[in-house]
């Protein structure tokens, strides 16, 4: 038996880290100058162009780095109740900045809620289970009415 125990913690496995960027956003050392032609495709002065695929749209270059929320239960509520609202045609898209209607993905935002709300009953201090029932109260409202109002148009 313990043979067998020596045989099974020989076998193991290697992780390998192949990340391009560090946790900073920084380009790791071992990857810098591996873009092939980059330098070729430039003349002297001029900045790289990004590649991009056919059909896609170039990547928008971000300002400076700004510290991410932090990550918590409201947070999280609050990032799917945007998407809700986005798809609701409440709020434009970030990306596109147009108003755009998608009920069928709307009410997929509002059944997560609700199972995030049925999963984590009893769990929740007073504060975060109020403020997912108020978002889910206003969300499915909001539905309501834009249903309405969109069959009836």
């Amino acid at each position: 038996m313990a043979e067998r125990d020596e045989e099974q913690s020989s076998r193991g496995f290697k992780v390998e880290d192949r990340r391009r960027f560090s946790a900073e956003g920084e380009l790791k050392p071992e990857h810098q100058g591996a873009e092939p032609n980059a330098a070729a495709q430039t003349t002297a002065g001029e900045q790289p162009k990004p590649a991009e695929a056919p059909g896609q749209r170039p990547l928008r270059q971000a300002g400076p780095r700004q510290a991410a929320p932090e990550i918590n239960f409201t947070t999280f509520v609050v990032s799917l109740s945007t998407q809700a609202l986005m798809h609701l045609g409440e709020i434009p898209d970030p990306v596109t900045n147009e108003r755009q209607r998608d009920l069928p993905a709307a009410q997929h935002m509002i059944d997560i809620l609700g199972m995030l709300q049925d999963k984590t009953r009893g769990n929740l201090d007073h504060d975060e289970e109020g403020l997912l029932r108020s978002i889910l109260f206003d969300l499915r409202m909001k539905y309501v009415e834009t249903a309405r109002h969109h069959s009836g148009s």
